[in-house]
C-alpha cells in the first residue's frame, strides 16, 4: 500500500462503499443526524444523480453555530461547500494527500465522469499509508530474522 496506488484501490478496502447523499433542501439537523448514524464527517450533496456540494461538521461549525443559524432551520444548500474538488478512481493517493492539504478540506468525492462512486477521507489516506508502512516493516523484520527466501 503505497502513496503512488490508486483511489479506486483505497475505495475497494473502505468499510462504508454506500454513497451517502443528502438533498440541498434537507435541514442540517437532518444531515448532521445522517452523518451521526454512519458516523462520518461529510456528505455528498446530490440534486438526483448529480454531485452540487458536499456539507461537513466543519461546515456546520463554521457557517452554521458561528453565524448563529439553527439546525432546525437551515437548510443544507445554506451552508453547503460547493463548487466541489473531486477526483477520479485513477488518481493516486499522494495526489488526494495533496490536494486536501493544501485545500485545507478532508473529504474528496471520487467521480468516475459525471458519476458519484464515492468519497474519500484525509483519514482513509493516513490508514492506507501506514498500512503499507507496516507491511514494509514486517518485511524488513523478516529479512532480518532470516526468513527471506533462497
Amino acid at each position: 500500500m503505497k502513496t503512488t496506488d490508486t483511489v479506486e484501490q483505497v475505495l475497494k478496502h473502505k468499510s462504508i462503499h454506500q454513497i451517502l447523499p443528502v438533498s440541498p433542501q434537507q435541514t442540517v439537523l437532518e444531515a448532521l443526524a445522517m452523518m451521526a448514524q454512519y458516523d462520518v464527517g461529510a456528505l455528498m450533496v446530490m440534486s438526483g444523480e448529480k454531485l452540487i456540494g458536499i456539507v461537513s461538521e466543519r461546515d456546520y461549525a463554521r457557517k452554521g453555530i458561528l453565524k448563529g443559524h439553527h439546525s432546525r432551520d437551515t437548510l443544507v444548500q445554506e451552508i453547503m461547500t460547493s463548487p466541489v474538488i473531486s477526483v477520479t478512481p485513477k488518481h493516486t493517493v499522494d495526489d488526494c494527500m495533496n490536494m486536501m492539504t493544501d485545500g485545507h478540506f478532508r473529504h474528496l468525492p471520487v467521480l468516475n465522469g459525471d458519476k458519484v462512486v464515492g468519497i474519500v477521507s484525509i483519514g482513509d489516506m493516513v490508514k492506507w499509508v501506514i498500512s503499507g508502512q507496516e507491511k514494509k516493516i514486517q518485511e524488513l523484520e523478516g529479512y532480518i530474522a532470516g526468513a527471506y527466501p533462497g
